[in-house]
């Protein structure tokens, strides 16, 4: 390692624990297939004093949908073969089912389980296992997009290849884990933690900020093929030399997983196998991250440079924004400024997406910057002098017919339909799902809306809906089951001939397009 190289890497590990603070945090470098840095600090779990160590059981979250096709591939070359037992496990679909590999590129059309199960009802600390997955994937009536046409994050796309695959093989998924993958790439603490109650160490993870404090998050549910890896920063550097030393093979595991991939029309894909394709810095990477309350990780390789970065966080700072940061040190590269000249453009408000149906809502975030509401979180987009303003996946455009909203690795391109304007407030009463068999009550309280969802799972706290323009609300979800909320719900009320109200059809990025029926 060069003097400057190792100034920059030093420079940048010494201000990672303020500028993302927690209790404890891990990371590694790696270029060549060498480690350049392996550095650990603070606490695994700061009330029983266990130091974060390069062995410290992680749990890795989402990380694991890779790991999870890797034994795909590795058992089921053509993973083609499985498409009739995912059919099976769908014995409600009215329409046809998605194959396998559209399950392993998020294709699929499903709805994610995590948000649905918030429409049964689920409190965001409540259980959550075998049995309740089960229902609620077995209960799947219909998609929201028909298979490879868009891309989705579904979690149970990858719980789904887990339990298919365990059941093929006769073997726990676990066991399958441990020969398909983990030792023979050399992860020798790595396992499946599928309960996310504990660590088997004592690691814990922790929600709040350094200003207001941090406590141990609860989780209680249950993950497997979606989010269950459990391992330790030695374990990712023995999967990222893996990835290093095999990079010239086609048929090892990685070189497979980070092939190309297309929707169903041919236009190329950011996401499959478990993997992100990306650009930062200027260099195509491969990636995940993997979040859960009280959990943060990052992982990415940059095969034109060989550069591997992995960051670990018990806590919830953006480990992706530190691995881009100890990417740009290892690579001697700056990390672009924010925008902050373009004036705020004339096509801020509210609109709705006619594809999904979901409200659209753009306001000013900060100079040079425009918030967009209509994922599952809140994006910021940098505005540009044309009037366009983008980020690495959106770019909004006013153009032919008025505003429209790209999202190059969804597939899509669409032009939105204006949604300004105050709704109605005759909206109150109950309404009911019939493929749910879930309900939505909304109730006026002192001439307040609030709404909140009920089901198998419990009954849903209820929260302040927000106005977005005529017959149309937002129901927040800031707090779910899995790390990553649903973000808002878009209720948009339906009318007949007469104005009589008859339902709402409630979405969200993650679940779109489900009618609600009025009781009564």
């Amino acid at each position: 390692m060069t003097t400057s190289l190792a100034a920059r890497l030093d420079h940048t590990l010494t201000a990672l624990p303020r500028a993302y603070p927690g209790p404890g945090g891990a990371v590694a470098v790696l270029r060549n297939g060498e480690t350049l840095v392996r550095h650990t600090w603070g606490w695994a779990n700061a009330e029983r004093r266990i130091a974060f160590t390069p062995r410290t059981l992680f749990r890795m979250c989402s990380i694991t949908k890779q790991f999870t096709c890797a034994v795909v591939l590795d058992a089921f070359p053509d993973p083609s073969v499985l498409d009739a037992d995912v059919r099976a496990r769908l014995p409600l679909l009215q329409q046809p089912a998605p194959g396998a590999l559209y399950l392993c590129h998020n294709q699929s059309g499903l709805r994610d389980y995590w948000a649905v199960a918030m429409l049964h009802g689920a409190p965001a600390e409540s259980p959550f296992g075998d049995a309740e997955a089960a229902r609620v994937i077995a209960g799947t009536r219909t998609l929201h997009f028909a298979p490879g046409t868009r891309y989705s994050y579904v979690n149970q796309n990858f719980r789904l290849l887990s339990d298919i695959v365990q059941h093929r093989a006769g073997r726990s998924f676990a066991e399958l884990l441990r020969t398909r993958v983990f030792d023979p790439v050399g992860m020798a603490a790595a396992l499946l933690a599928a309960d996310t109650t504990a660590m088997p160490d004592g690691t814990q993870g922790y929600e709040g900020t350094q200003t207001g404090g941090f406590r141990a998050a609860e989780n209680r549910i249950l993950w497997t093929g979606d989010a269950g890896l459990g391992a330790s920063l030695d374990d990712m550097i023995a999967w990222e030399r893996h990835i290093d030393a095999t990079r010239d093979d086609p048929a090892a595991l990685y070189s497979r997983l980070a092939v190309p991939i297309s929707f169903a029309d041919g236009t190329p894909a950011s996401y499959g196998f478990g993997l992100g394709r990306a650009t930062e810095l200027g260099c195509q990477v491969t990636g995940h991250g993997g979040a859960l309350r009280g959990w943060r990780s990052h992982r990415l390789y940059v095969p034109a440079e060989r550069v591997s970065v992995v960051v670990m966080f018990n806590h919830l700072s953006d480990a992706h924004e530190a691995a881009v940061d100890l990417l740009a040190a290892v690579l001697g590269r700056d990390r672009p400024p924010p925008a902050t000249s373009a004036a705020p453009p004339d096509w801020l408000g509210a609109y709705i997406e006619p594809e999904s149906g979901l409200a659209v809502r753009l306001d000013i975030a900060a100079p040079g910057k425009v918030r967009l509401r209509y994922g599952h979180t809140a994006e910021r987009l940098d505005l540009r002098d044309d009037g366009t303003a983008h980020s690495s996946s959106v770019r909004l455009r006013p153009g032919e017919g008025g505003l429209w909203m790209d999202r190059p690795n969804e597939n899509q391109s669409t032009r939105l339909r204006p949604g300004n304007g105050t709704p109605a407030t005759d909206v109150a009463g109950r309404y009911r799902c019939e493929e749910l068999d879930a309900e939505l009550t909304v109730t006026d309280t002192g001439g307040v809306l609030y709404g909140g969802f009920s089901g198998f799972l419990g009954q849903g706290r209820m929260e302040l809906l927000d106005p977005v323009g005529p017959d149309i609300w937002a129901l927040p979800c800031p707090r779910a089951l899995d790390h990553t909320p649903p973000g808002d719900w878009t209720l948009a009320f339906q009318r007949d001939d007469t104005g009589r109200l008859t339902g709402v059809e409630v979405g969200c990025w993650l679940a779109r397009r489900l009618p609600y029926a009025r009781l009564g």
